[in-house]
């Protein structure tokens, strides 16, 4: 297959995945298009459904949200073979090829999509040029359509090279939501992995530059916390209800008064807040969504059991309930110098790498360290990479775009960190 070829295949699945975006545990016609690729190449096996997920998932959508999006799927064409499998939110693939003697390599690439409404200017070229999200309020807004795609061109590069060993993509539903690392990492198909990559474009590196370890993660957990107490008529008899929007205004405003820790940075943040029915009505049901974050895991769960108590005792000072819900969560990880060096001598003689970067900070979370750490606790190794994509819009923004001259960079940079690992074996 010529370089042309190549290119314009993965440019055309891209745009496809990038026109349909679809949430953590909804990503149907994402995953149905994957498997439909996937079994179009000799590969050893191709495995999807409730067997790729080793852990209970957290945070699935509720069945008329999940149905909405199933039919989404089935009317852009989905296959119903591969939706009957995944079928209540089982999302998420995992491409095997086995190459006799060698090393176990596994590599993640993230699928899923975020609630943001994509721009309708002309400039942005999902716009301009035909591919813009044809689900109103989504978008690949992070890149993840990219990684996909840099996960089918990996399987097609390998599979025309002389790799011996075994090649393992993750392709990881849930990572907005930090959900589906965990599961993943707790499946079977992980065990045997010796070597494992995960990999993210943009990251604020533009195109042309790579990344051979990301460290910097922070430890993140997401809850939800759902007050309930009493109405009453707010003017005739406020006495007789108990106020939870009061407890929650408490309980946030005392959430950003947790002591910073001495060991590291901490973070806490009030995302979502929502309740009351009535401006007469002393509110009976009011609900906070949040997160807090530490750069170690240790600092997480410092600044998580904080949260709890801070929740707790507003709820105590003003008579109500709580009930609160752990939505994601994803610890800290390293990337392991061991990688790094095999990857770095040869990730610039990639055709379009300009600039080689060996380590860098992330300074935000992601739920693949659930993945890096499993690797590592079976004595494998494990790095984060990075692919810089010149783009217009920051991550997470309405105008985000990947430079598609990034995806080739991808592919073959992912590609050569495979070969050299696959033939040095650190």
């Amino acid at each position: 297959m010529s370089q042309t070829v190549a290119h314009d295949e993965l440019s055309a699945f891209r745009r496809d995945l990038h026109r349909h975006p679809e949430p953590a545990w909804c990503e149907f016609y994402t995953t149905a298009r994957i498997v439909d690729e996937l079994e179009s190449r000799d590969l050893t096996a191709v495995h999807y459904g409730p067997e790729i997920l080793g852990a209970e998932r957290m945070n699935v959508p509720d069945d008329d949200e999940l149905a909405e999006w199933f039919e989404r799927a089935r009317e852009a064409g989905a296959r119903e073979d591969v939706l009957a499998e995944i079928e209540g939110g089982y999302t998420g693939a995992v491409a095997v090829l086995e190459r006799g003697e060698g090393p176990v390599i596994g590599v993640r690439v993230d699928i899923d999509a975020l609630p943001i409404l994509e721009s309708e200017d002309g400039e942005h070229a999902p716009a301009g040029e035909g591919f813009r999200s044809e689900h109103e309020g989504y978008m690949h807004a992070c890149g993840h359509d990219a990684h996909a795609t840099f996960g089918l061109g990996l399987i097609d590069e390998i599979l025309d090279s002389e790799f011996e060993g075994t090649l393992k993509v993750f392709f990881q539903p849930g990572e907005e939501q930090i959900v589906g690392g965990e599961p993943m990492a707790e499946s079977d198909l992980i065990d045997d992995v010796e070597y494992f990559l995960a990999a993210h474009v943009g990251l604020d590196h533009p195109t042309g530059e790579v990344i051979c370890g990301i460290d910097g993660f922070l430890a993140v957990s997401h809850f939800l916390a759902e007050f309930e107490g009493e109405p009453s008529h707010a003017g005739g008899h406020p006495e007789q209800g108990k106020n939870t929007v009061q407890a929650a205004a408490a309980a946030i405003q005392n959430l950003y008064g947790i002591p910073r820790h001495a060991d590291g940075p901490t973070r806490v943040n009030a995302g979502i807040v929502g309740g009351g029915t009535a401006t007469n009505i002393i509110p009976e049901e009011c609900f906070v969504e949040g997160e807090v974050r530490g750069g170690t895991t240790e600092l997480m769960e410092y600044m998580d059991g904080k949260a709890e108590t801070v929740i707790e005792s507003a709820t105590d000072m003003h008579e109500v309930d709580v009930d609160i819900e752990q939505l994601g969560r994803a610890p800290s990880a390293t990337s392991d110098q061991e990688l790094i060096d095999a990857i770095a001598p040869v990730a610039g003689d990639v055709e379009g790498v300009t600039n080689v970067i060996e380590r860098d900070e992330l300074g935000g979370s992601e739920d693949a360290t659930y993945m890096m750490q499993a690797v590592q606790d079976n004595g494998g190794y494990a790095s984060y990479v990075g692919v810089g994509t010149s783009h217009p819009g920051g991550h997470h923004t309405s105008t985000f775009d990947v430079e598609e001259e990034s995806l080739d960079i991808g592919v073959d940079f992912l590609t050569a960190a495979v070969l050299a690992i696959a033939e040095t074996r650190p």
